[in-house]
Order: C-alpha cells, then sequence, then structure tokens
C-alpha cells in the first residue's frame, strides 16, 4: 500500500508547487484593424495557449478594433515554451473564423525578471525587442520598470491572415511557495 489518497493527493500538489515559477498575467488590451470575417465586421475574441493551457477572452460584438483591457493569466513552469496567441471570429450559426495568430517568447522578460532592480526609477527601459523574422512583434518591445514592476508592452503582428494587431502587455505575480525564478 503506498498511502492514503490525502498523501498521494498533497504530493501531487507539491511538485507542481516545485515546479511552478509564478504566474504571468498578460493584459490583452485591443486589436488594430482585424479582419472582417461576418458582412461588414467581425465578433472578435483571443486565445491564448501554453502548453497546455488556454484562456480566452469574452466575445466583442461587430468591431474590427476591439478593446478588451483583459487579463489572463498563465502558470508558467517552462519560460521557453512559446506562446500562441490567435483570434477568431465569433459565430453563432457555424464554426468560428480564424482571424490570425502569433507566438511571443517570454524569455527577454524572464532575463529582465532576475535582476535585482529595486533602485531604479519608474519608467527605466531595462531591454528591448527588435521586430525580425523570428518574432511576431509589429514594432519595437520595450521591457521596463513600472511602478516597482518589470512590465513588457507587445505588438503582435497577426500570422496567416491580410492584416491585424493585437496589443498585449505582460505581469509577474511571484506565488508564496513556488520555486520562484
Amino acid at each position: 500500500m503506498t498511502g492514503s489518497p490525502r498523501t498521494q493527493q498533497s504530493e501531487m500538489s507539491t511538485s507542481l508547487m516545485d515546479n511552478l515559477m509564478g504566474l504571468l498575467r498578460i493584459r490583452v488590451k485591443r486589436g488594430v484593424n482585424l479582419a472582417v470575417r461576418d458582412v461588414r465586421s467581425s465578433d472578435p475574441y483571443v486565445v491564448i495557449k501554453m502548453g497546455r493551457q488556454k484562456l480566452k477572452t469574452r466575445v466583442i460584438k461587430k468591431d474590427v478594433n476591439p478593446e478588451w483591457n483583459e487579463d489572463l493569466t498563465l502558470s508558467i513552469t517552462d519560460p521557453s515554451l512559446p506562446i500562441k496567441l490567435t483570434v477568431y471570429d465569433h459565430d453563432t450559426f457555424s464554426k468560428d473564423d480564424k482571424m490570425g495568430d502569433a507566438e511571443f517568447d517570454i524569455r527577454t522578460y524572464i532575463e529582465a525578471l532576475k535582476m535585482n532592480l529595486a533602485e531604479l526609477p519608474s519608467g527605466t527601459i531595462i531591454s528591448k525587442v527588435q521586430p525580425g523574422r523570428n518574432n511576431c512583434l509589429a514594432e519595437e518591445s520595450a521591457v521596463y520598470w513600472k511602478e516597482g514592476k518589470v512590465v513588457q508592452d507587445l505588438c503582435l503582428r497577426l500570422r496567416n491572415v491580410e492584416c491585424g494587431e493585437v496589443e498585449i502587455q505582460l505581469q509577474w505575480i511571484d506565488l508564496p511557495g513556488s520555486k520562484g525564478l
């Protein structure tokens, strides 16, 4: 006999916390010039995936420039995994249409988090990521110190679609009991 179910349960939750580095809060701010998938507009929402985790925003009706300003939170165990963002058009009577996708990497952000930055004035830029062939950035992305936190703003150009960008912001949440960075 290997122990009571309660012991197995606590061992399982301990191992999850042992692997968990912390939480990444992704603020999905807005979409810009998204593709039209209905008659004159679209009803967009965003799905964010990392590994087995999948989160989504609310649907915004009839808007190709939606303002979500919604926070989605991922549990981070492996920061080398890419995060995939996909925009869909909600359809009532048929399968939702894809409106493009993008991937982004959080390794530069995680490196900035590991620095000792407590003395920096708010607004100081820590590092920058340039747009290029190996990322979906529409413009330069800055990692900066803001009110005691490391923040990164990203403007992602959607792939596999004729047009559209999504603006997001990353912020880290330390979890007591997790292995940390």
